[in-house]
């Protein structure tokens, strides 16, 4: 489904993401060219950092489990960089708001 050229090139487009709303448009773009989903959602448990934010690719016939692993940690570091888009992740899941 999906070549080795163009999963570095989706994993670069991840990493240069630049607020929360360029990251809903990059899952956007992953469903549409891929056609899997990337779900981005804070963990039934206490979120302390970005690891308390559960990041999902969806499993579909042909994508590879490395793909599988790679999109989420590019999603991580790009969580780790600018802390502002995870804020806007537990924001946008009322987990701020009373």
């Amino acid at each position: 489904m999906i070549t080795r050229q163009q999963e570095l090139k989706l994993i670069e487009r991840i990493e240069r993401v630049e607020s929360f709303a360029d990251l809903q448009h990059v899952q956007g773009l992953i469903h549409k060219n891929i056609g899997v989903t990337l779900h981005i959602a804070p963990g039934p448990n206490e979120v302390r950092s970005v690891r308390g934010i559960v990041i999902v690719l969806e499993d579909r016939p042909g994508l590879c489990k490395k793909v599988r692993q790679s999109v989420p940690a590019a999603v991580r570091r790009c969580l780790n960089m600018r802390p502002e888009i995870a804020w806007a992740i537990l924001d946008s899941h009322d987990l701020f708001s009373r």
